[in-house]
């Protein structure tokens, strides 16, 4: 009798960010639905969402160079800046709905007030962090941002990076002051606890193991309990797989035609973090540079401040690795067993592709300390190796897939999110900007998944979110209003940046 499969209304595989957010939704929307979460981990927020596996900033656009190109009549196309930076503020307005319900409490605990600042050297991209600064400034998503290339400026936002600069290179910044550094982890766990405390059963240290159809049209989730051993069956008429890099495997496993002709590419993460408290002490600000010419969108080096455990933090990075695993605690074989009779062609046309990518995590992993060093330097002059240990980060599958534009194997750097037809299942591959967008891509699967109840919905979407289904960016009064809400539900006066 125990294998008798348990039915529920929803089922979400993975403690992460991204299930946390859709249950929560979900939970608001239809608060008399079951919903059964899976986690073979001993908690929530562990793998992707976890703050020392991702680099906690609220993605805006703010400081992101790779969010803005040069177009070649040598204007600055900022569309796609300007899409991020609206997802993170429907992020953001459901953090500040959830904590002003007293659903969640304390927000300090996963998000404080930390400028975002952009930071280049040489000539040509000074010409072009000027470009870029007169473009978006003019956008009310962008109100308050400064550039300056005067050194004695510099001093006073970026005392760390200026002090022991010699060199007589054109150097400049932007700074926004309202960025900001969020704990991914810190809210995960926030928002599982609200869900457990609402009668969501989330079930750790629970794998599952295949996913299938039923002959009703449900999905029956077999689930493999690492404490004792046993295998439990759970049926649903919705699964939503948020796996982070071990999602692939199960959509894989589901059969849908969705899931052909599609790969994955994992890449390893690495920091350098400060141990000398002296040091951390002097700089205040999430600092991006410009990737390398030739290096992919995800090698921007970075200067972070970071909050984790109350407890300021300075991190630089990231330095790419290379492991076949698809998951921290994945395995070896991770990479190997996804390559399947339907997606070969595109995993080979891929790597004749991506050869230069290849490359450039071979030389990564190759790096010794003091090379890592040489590029800290490049941001902090002054920087002594003893000051900096390394830490493994996240484990991110860079989505493969047959594109129009790129043909077959076409590497994607983003957030996805594969559905079924008929709406009945939804898996999200990707990495970057992912949490930060966690509200609007799970508004997405939303629309997607439950287009049924969306006219019943949609009141307490815009009551939860309400520049749903608006431009910000077409009504600035109403962003200036929606920022000041937030601002104050989730205490991140900027007045707080001088105290930190």
């Amino acid at each position: 009798m125990s294998n008798m499969p348990k039915e529920t209304d929803v089922i979400l595989i993975g403690a992460g960010v991204m299930s946390a957010t859709l249950g929560s939704l979900l939970k608001e929307l239809a608060p008399n639905w079951d919903i059964t979460a899976f986690e073979k981990l001993d908690k929530a927020g562990e793998e992707s969402s976890n703050e020392w596996n991702n680099a906690g900033t609220g993605h805006s656009a703010l400081c992101e160079l790779n969010y803005t190109s040069e177009k070649q009549d040598g204007s600055i196309d900022i569309s796609k800046a300007v899409k991020i930076n609206e997802q993170f503020q429907l992020s953001r307005q459901f953090w500040s709905y959830l904590v002003n319900s007293n659903l969640i409490h304390n927000p300090q605990d996963f998000i404080m007030p930390l400028p975002h600042m952009s930071f280049v050297r040489g000539e040509k991209n000074v010409t072009f962090l000027k470009k870029r600064f007169a473009a978006l400034s003019k956008n009310p998503l962008f109100h308050g941002m400064e550039f300056s290339d005067a050194p004695e400026k510099l001093k006073e936002w970026i005392p760390l990076i200026m002090e022991g600069r010699t060199s007589n290179e054109p150097i400049a910044a932007t700074k926004v002051d309202s960025g900001t550094d969020v704990n991914f982890g810190a809210l995960t766990r926030k928002l599982f606890d609200h869900l457990e405390s609402n009668n969501v059963e989330v079930n750790y240290k629970h794998s599952v193991e295949d996913i299938q159809r039923t002959s009703d049209g449900k999905w029956e989730v077999k689930v493999h309990d690492n404490v004792n051993g046993k295998i439990e069956y759970h049926t649903s008429r919705f699964v939503f797989v948020g796996g982070g890099g071990g999602s692939l495997s199960l959509l894989q496993k589901t059969g849908i035609p969705e899931s052909k002709h599609v790969g994955g590419f994992p890449v390893s993460g690495q920091f350098m973090v400060c141990n000398n408290p002296e040091v951390v002490a002097q700089h205040q600000a999430k600092v991006y540079g410009k990737a390398k010419v030739g290096a992919p969108p995800m090698s921007v080096p970075h200067l972070d401040t970071r909050y984790i455990e109350n407890k300021k933090s300075l991190l630089f990075g990231p330095f790419a690795g290379f492991s076949p695993k698809f998951l921290k605690t994945g395995s070896m074989l991770d990479l190997v067993n996804s390559v399947k009779p339907n997606n070969l062609v595109t995993m080979l046309a891929a790597g004749t592709k991506e050869m230069p990518l290849t490359k450039y995590l071979i030389e990564q992993v190759m790096l010794s300390k003091e090379k890592r060093m040489e590029e800290i330097r490049e941001f902090i002059p002054n920087a002594k190796s003893e000051d900096w240990d390394l830490v493994v980060a996240g484990q991110r599958v860079q989505i493969i897939k047959d594109t129009e534009g790129g043909g077959k194997g076409t590497l994607q750097f983003g957030t996805e999110v594969i559905t079924s037809t008929d709406g009945s299942i939804a898996a999200l591959l990707g990495a970057s900007p992912g949490a930060s967008t966690a509200a609007h891509v799970m508004l997405e699967v939303i629309e997607k998944c439950f287009p049924q109840y969306l006219k019943e919905w949609e009141p307490k979407i815009k009551e939860m979110i309400p520049s749903y289904g608006v431009s910000l960016v077409e009504n600035p009064e109403l962003f200036r209003e929606i920022h000041a809400s937030i601002v104050e539900a989730l205490d991140l006066n900027e007045k707080k940046l001088a105290h930190s």
